[in-house]
């Protein structure tokens, strides 16, 4: 027995113990979860997520009305992951963005997969037109991005001495330790 049926057994049970008001309530749920999952499956909502948060739909309302722009993202392997966000979005919210697509993403398609962002955030970043977005406070229209931009991932090394952009050094643990004292 699945364990799905065992709490729609135990709703309905509930629902005959506590009145008519509860029941109604129940019904109005699922058909708001029917309309949904209808709606959801509109072609012309495709790209709206399958458990979409207030702030997503927000989001894609605005790009509708023109006050949000949809980003594309060049991964290194050549493939893009398209993200909509307001048109006063800084650095971090389009990373933010990024990581839920990308998260949505994988998670759909292989199911559950932790991608450790702060591995990801501290060995790439975003560029545009060979800008690095290195700044996430920085707002996205500073950099020129506008509505159907795109950006790119690229390698990202900071040298610790200087905390600027460098490329990346081998370091040797045990260097040095067999030279004679």
């Amino acid at each position: 027995m699945d364990v799905s049926s065992n709490s729609t057994t135990a709703d309905a049970a509930t629902a005959a113990n506590t009145g008519p008001e509860y029941n109604t309530s129940l019904v109005k749920k699922a058909k708001l979860q029917s309309t949904l999952a209808a709606l959801l499956n509109d072609p012309i909502l495709s790209d709206v997520t399958k458990n979409p948060t207030l702030s997503d739909v927000d989001t894609l309302i605005n790009l509708e009305l023109g006050s949000a722009m949809r980003i594309c993202v060049l991964k290194m392997d050549g493939t893009s992951v398209d993200v909509a966000v307001m048109n006063s979005a800084s650095v971090k919210d389009l990373k933010l963005a990024i990581k839920k697509k990308v998260n949505d993403m994988e998670e759909t398609r292989m199911g559950h997969r932790q991608i450790s962002w702060k591995h990801v955030w501290a060995n790439f970043c975003l560029s545009y037109h060979n800008v690095k977005l290195l700044d996430d406070n920085s707002a996205l229209q500073a950099y020129g991005i506008r509505n159907n931009s795109q950006v790119h991932f690229i390698p990202y090394v900071v040298s610790r001495a200087s905390q600027r952009h460098s490329r990346g050094k081998k370091h040797r643990f045990f260097h040095g330790l067999n030279k004679k004292a």
